[in-house]
């Protein structure tokens, strides 16, 4: 016979059985309540005047029913789980008869004591008036902190997504337990699909590791399944779920990363099934982006792309938990964690689209201002760690950060240097490219990206000596064409040639038209590319010596304005000038044209 803790002694007998039928009730699996139980709480309090609650594990079984007195009931003990970075596995649903649903101190203590998945009290008065819940939100040292909603109608209570929300809560305990265990790495197990005509699995997932890895992850392993497309419900199948469950036991890891972007119901059903912290590559990247953005406009447009990449993952109408932590650990300027509905998202996207496109309209004035000093603009591009900051650093000794991790520079950098004629140009190091890259960063930093656009010659930079450097190169292309970039003038830039092996390969590579194969880091050919950078520029370009009579010096006005003067002596005779122009301007000086032309 089903026991009824706490104060019973002179409850009618009555009252005793309807208490006792509370523990017949069933609710449904990840639903918070049933109207039904909600309303026999209800009847059962305005009976007795007082507080009863109800613990109801995950299965949506009612394990205990306690009655207490009309301000507070006392809390039996429960048999859930009690590891520290977990919660107990039960829920526990209490009546306030005074009609006020909001939670008292001695409830915020029994959340964070017992570890609930929620506390939630139902204010009774002549009938069910309002709900409001508490869950815990974080956790700084031994010490949980909670959060508190409500309060709202039984039936948006009854909508809240209940193992989203526990599932979200368990993420952020397992990550701050992480980052306060001596700043242990969280264990990765990676997984993927194999599909035909794709990468090879088994670099994909070496890339994945890689990404892992500069995230501040310890990769424990991987696991692959061969299908021709995703599961539409687990992005793998059923079973093999179930051997990815086992695994993860086995090998004690904390995130399971799989290898392309998850639907958010794919990303729900995974951390239902695997009872652990599941993101995709995606939101990978963009964790990595967090960390590595330095300046405003960076931050900005990383946090974008993670409010665009989270607004379709909220759960419970907006009421309750949005993304407790992005990727590897909770890190990241655009990591939203609590109640942050749909609107407000919306409302914050677009405050900092606008505040995005006011430092466009600013970069746009610097591009203008460059552009008409006629300097030419050289744009580096390539796929991430192919050596574009090396190859920046020996063209105009930057010194700019140069690691041989994926994504080790993030924010643009322009320099200016020489040409071996004397010519000035501009280089500018873009962030790389990515097979795989979430949209909503193209979209994010497109803004930045419109130095490739504006440039007028690209260095496709390419690492030779990576065995799928040719899908690399793709991918590179396929986002080059997305930002209409397509069509620029392209110097093709093998490098890191020193890690080659095969003269053959290279020979192969060096059939493309219009390429050269180089070392950033030796400085192998470095001059030969200097040399093709010049004959391009050239090539848009017309290179001429005037001579300017002092009668005619309003010239130099316009020479000034339409073309790049790279040097004008004052002697008798008049100025002598040498300028570079556009083939269209020269017939407006030919009659200053001296020797050669």
């Amino acid at each position: 016979m089903p026991e009824v803790y706490g104060e019973t002694s002179g409850i009618k007998k009555t009252i005793i059985d309807n208490l006792e039928q509370l523990y017949e009730y069933t609710v449904p699996f990840g639903q918070t309540i049933t109207n039904e139980l909600a309303v026999a709480m209800a009847a059962v309090t305005q009976s007795l005047n007082r507080e009863i609650a109800v613990y109801i594990n995950r299965r949506g079984n009612v394990v205990q029913v306690a009655v207490g007195d009309i301000k507070t009931v006392s809390l039996p003990e429960t048999d859930g789980r009690r590891a520290l970075h977990r919660l107990s596995g039960i829920r526990c649903i209490h009546t306030h008869p005074g009609g006020d649903s909001q939670l008292s101190n001695v409830d915020m203590a029994s959340l964070k004591d017992m570890r609930f998945d929620i506390m939630a009290a139902i204010g009774i008065k002549e009938g069910l008036q309002e709900i409001s819940f508490g869950f815990i939100s974080g956790q700084i040292a031994d010490n949980y902190e909670v959060q508190s909603v409500g309060p709202l109608s039984l039936a948006d209570f009854v909508q809240i997504d209940l193992i989203y929300l526990t599932s979200q809560i368990e993420r952020l305990l397992e990550s701050t337990n992480v980052v306060s265990n001596d700043n242990q790495p969280e264990k990765a197990l990676l997984v993927g699909i194999e599909r035909q005509g794709e990468w090879d699995v088994a670099d994909s997932l070496n890339e994945l590791a890689q990404l892992a890895q500069t995230a501040g992850a310890e990769v424990a392993g991987s696991v692959w399944q061969k299908r021709s497309r995703p599961d539409a419900a687990f992005y793998v199948g059923r079973g093999k779920v179930q051997e990815i469950g086992l695994i993860r036991q086995e090998l004690g890891v904390d995130v399971i990363i799989f290898d392309d972007e998850l639907s958010p119901a794919q990303q729900r059903n995974l951390e239902q099934a695997l009872g652990i912290k599941v993101i995709d590559r995606s939101a990978l990247i963009l964790d990595i982006f967090a960390q590595r953005a330095r300046s405003h406009e960076g931050k900005l447009q990383v946090e974008l792309a993670q409010l665009k990449y989270n607004l379709p993952r909220l759960g419970g109408q907006g009421l309750v938990l949005s993304r407790l932590g992005g990727g590897i650990g909770t890190r990241g300027p655009g990591e939203t964690k609590l109640e942050v509905d749909r609107r407000r998202i919306r409302a914050k996207i677009n405050d900092i689209e606008k505040e995005i496109e006011n430092l466009k309209t600013h970069r746009s004035l610097h591009r203008e201002r460059r552009q008409a000093s006629k300097i030419p603009t050289i744009a580096l591009v390539g796929y991430t760690n192919a050596g574009k900051s090396s190859l920046l650093n020996k063209l105009t000794a930057a010194e700019v950060l140069a690691e041989d991790k994926l994504f080790a520079t993030l924010d643009p950098t322009t320099r200016r240097t020489k040409l071996p004629s004397g010519k000035e140009v501009l280089i500018t190091d873009t962030v790389g490219f990515i097979q795989k890259l979430p949209h909503q960063l193209i979209a994010a930093f497109r803004g930045t990206l419109e130095e490739v656009v504006q440039a007028d010659l690209l260095l496709h930079v390419i690492d030779a000596s990576h065995p799928q450097f040719e899908k690399q190169s793709f991918a590179v292309y396929n986002v080059l064409k997305e930002l209409g970039a397509d069509a620029k003038p392209v110097i093709t830039v093998f490098n890191k040639i020193d890690k080659l092996d095969s003269e053959y390969a290279l020979e192969r590579m060096l059939r493309q038209e219009g390429s050269v194969a180089i070392s950033a880091i030796e400085g192998i050919n470095i001059d030969t590319l200097l040399g093709m950078i010049e004959n391009s520029i050239t090539a848009t370009s017309v290179d001429v010596k005037l001579m300017i009579p002092y009668d005619d010096s309003g010239v130099m006005a316009r020479l000034y304005n339409g073309a790049t003067v790279i040097s004008a002596d004052y002697s008798e005779e008049g100025i002598a000038v040498v300028a570079s122009m556009p083939p269209e301007y020269f017939e407006r000086y030919r009659k200053y044209v001296v020797g050669d032309e």
